[in-house]
């Protein structure tokens, strides 16, 4: 019944119509091209002169219509339809291949895309030793998926080629290329089609495909992943004697994980870039000792064993636990949930899927939490204004009424959902806007920097932020993670509807209700013991060693109950695996510990952790000391979660493509894996091994 439905909203769809000057420009230059490789290239058959049949017409015709007067005109369309059929006709007479339109949508329906062209099945070679008849097009025509018109079941969203994706026809004498390139770069964009949609690079190259299609049809494979990740280079291994001092931000968020199992089991290795491996890490729940009182919202627990992948080097793992609110004692919750509802969220996994989380969260909910909705889409709209959950029907109704539609403006879209949050503002209690979104800003301000200072100015207000990522293809990761930096909140990254449960409802606590703000971490390492050391993770958090005591920047936020784990791999004093020389000048020339406190010198590091309780603008701090009790001697001998979180931090390096991990197996990781899974009640840690496996038989195609 459902399906029915959906096919008749979708038969009174009107797909957009490109402009009769954009078609006539287009073709223009379709055919000046056309006219001009025939020109240079050796005598074609019946024509001593070297010149197509075609040539006299186009020589007409080119000055015609480029004449605005012309374009668009009655007089143009009586032009164009003849002199399409004669190229058609010469085309074909010529030997080369017509571009099947069938084919274009079937690919496009199926998301098959590259920017690179790719080349129609070569002919038998010619007497010159070349292929006779090659082909190769540039795919630049990209499906629009902000505003979908969709003519019937399983086809492409596409009604016709855009002015500026035309290709510009080319043709060579038998044994040369016949190519598409980008043709009239200047023209408009047909209406409705987003600048950001479209592809403008021209063909770079012309090359034969690997897999050659059908002979006689030309295959466009349209790249559709665009997403866009922060490009931060790995931590570096740092000298004690001139950088001892380790200084990073808070991170809970998970996205990155999810992100990466969605790469592995949809048969693909993750974009390096797209792995954080602290992310991966704290992903999974660990039992972490926690505190014992809210007054001391955190308890570190550290633990010093055998690096698994380096034997001359030791792990230094350092673990948090929040403190846990009861659920009886959760303040109340005041939630704007602002959603992207543009095209492109068109999809099973986007929209859709993002309503039935946010169902599930609804139900999550107490009775006198209040929600809102704010969808953007073009322009902003209130769907509903702040509504108790006592009236859930009227809040579910609310989301089961949203359809995708239009363009992608979220900068008005976060303004609005802000506006709302502070309407309903609880004191003491937990007032948050919730973005979900496929994560592209393409109207009004939509750099980084744009949607980083607004959200910087209305975090002041008390209002905290969560990003929810959902889909592929369009994914702006980086900022995401912009975002939910600068927002006082988290970003995570929903792939399923398990994970929806996951992020909204299992860890509802840690997720919504924060117990600390501007959580800081800095490590100090003793010179007299430790020569080396390097951060696994936490690039993009990094803070200079002066920010630790500064109140006034920025950092990451906890929730209840929270876990946060940070993993050193550190090197001994006098081991083989030290990197960088001792120094000629300096404190190496010096009798050790001339000045130091000797009640320190048994000590490995020094962790310090600042934090600032809700509402407050003043930190506290909590300190821990980390000596030789701290140490176990093997690695079967660390406790269970600590040898499972080193496992997890092991294969996010191996995604990354750390160069310290490169001789450690997937193998040697699952085994760690599997020999610390655990109880695993929700098969978190099954799921991780399956991963693992995937990406050991990826890595070796």
């Amino acid at each position: 019944m459902n399906v029915d439905k959906e096919l008749e909203k979708l038969s009174h769809s009107t797909p957009p119509a490109a402009t009769p000057e954009a078609r006539a420009r287009a073709l223009t230059a379709a055919m000046q091209a056309f006219d001009t490789a025939g020109n240079n290239a050796p005598a074609p058959q019946g024509n001593a002169k070297g010149w197509r049949q075609s040539s006299i017409i186009n020589w007409i015709w080119s000055p015609a219509m480029n004449k605005k007067f012309l374009a668009g005109s009655a007089l143009a369309t009586l032009l164009v339809i003849p002199a399409a059929g004669y190229l058609a006709i010469e085309l074909t007479r010529n030997g080369l291949p017509i571009v099947d339109q069938t084919e274009i949508a079937d690919n496009l329906s199926r998301g098959e895309a590259s920017k690179q062209p790719v080349a129609v099945a070569p002919q038998a070679p010619a007497e010159n030793g070349t292929l006779a008849g090659q082909s190769v097009v540039d795919a630049q025509a990209l499906q629009d998926k902000e505003t979908p018109a969709v003519a019937k079941p399983g086809a492409a969203r596409i009604s016709e080629f855009d002015a500026n994706n035309i290709a510009t026809l080319t043709n060579k004498s038998e044994g040369s290329a016949t190519a598409f390139g980008a043709a009239n770069r200047s023209a408009p964009a047909a209406p409705g089609i987003a600048p950001q949609q479209q592809l403008a690079e021209p063909m770079a190259a012309i090359a034969p495909s690997p897999a050659p299609p059908a002979e006689g049809r030309v295959q466009i494979q349209l790249d559709p992943n665009r997403e866009r990740f922060a490009n931060a280079a790995a931590n570096p291994i740092k000298s004690v004697a001139t950088d001892p001092v380790s200084t990073f931000s808070a991170d809970v968020d998970s996205a990155s994980y999810a992100f990466v199992r969605r790469s592995l089991t949809g048969g693909a290795l993750p974009d390096p870039q797209s792995v954080r491996v602290e992310e991966m890490i704290n992903y999974f729940p660990y039992d972490w000792p926690g505190p014992e009182n809210a007054a001391q919202p955190f308890k570190a627990t550290v633990t010093v064993m055998p690096t698994p992948w380096n034997h001359d080097t030791e792990l230094m793992h350092v673990a948090i636990k929040g403190y846990d609110i009861a659920p009886a004692t959760t303040p109340h919750a005041n939630l704007v949930f602002l959603i992207d509802v543009s095209g492109s969220m068109d999809e099973p996994d986007k929209l859709p899927l993002l309503k039935s989380a946010f169902r599930l969260l609804v139900n999550r909910l107490k009775a006198d939490d209040t929600v809102s909705i704010v969808t953007y889409a073009g322009n902003a709209g209130t769907v509903l204004t702040p509504t108790r959950v006592a009236e859930k029907s009227k809040i579910l109704s609310a989301i089961d009424k949203l359809e995708p539609g239009g363009s992608t403006g979220g900068a008005e879209g976060i303004e609005a959902a802000y506006d709302l949050a502070k309407q309903g503002f609880v004191k003491d209690g937990v007032n948050r806007v919730m973005l979900a979104t496929d994560g592209d800003f393409n109207v009004g301000p939509s750099s980084d920097e744009d949607l980083k200072r607004i959200i910087e100015e209305r975090r002041r207000d008390g209002i905290f932020l969560t990003v929810l990522g959902f889909g592929r293809g369009n994914l702006n990761d980086s900022l995401m993670q912009t975002l939910a930096q600068n927002g006082n909140g988290s970003a995570a990254y929903i792939d399923t509807l398990a994970e929806a449960q996951k992020t909204l409802v299992e860890e509802a606590g840690s997720t919504l209700f924060p117990i600390a703000s501007d959580v800081k971490f800095q490590v100090e390492f003793n010179p007299e013991r430790i020569a080396e050391y390097r951060l696994i993770g936490y690039e993009t958090r990094a803070l200079k060693r002066e920010d630790f005591n500064n109140d006034r920047v920025d950092a990451g936020d906890i929730g209840s109950g929270h876990r946060v784990t940070a993993i050193y791999e550190i090197t001994p004093k006098g081991s083989p695996a030290v990197m960088n020389d001792d120094l000629r000048y300096g404190a190496a020339d010096r009798a050790p510990a001339a000045n130091a406190d000797t009640a320190h010198q048994g000590e490995l590091a020094f962790v310090k952790m600042r934090y600032k309780r809700p509402g407050e603008d003043k930190s506290a701090l909590i300190t821990t000391p980390v000596n030789d009790g701290n140490a176990v001697a093997a690695v079967d001998a660390a406790p269970q979660d600590v040898r499972f979180s080193v496992a997890v931090a092991a294969f996010g390096q191996k995604l990354s493509r750390i160069a310290a991990v490169d001789s450690y197996s997937y193998q040697a990781i699952a085994d760690i894996a599997a020999a610390s899974r655990g109880t695993d009640t929700f098969g978190y840690r099954s799921d991780f091994l399956s991963l693992v496996r995937l990406a050991d038989g990826l890595s070796q195609r």
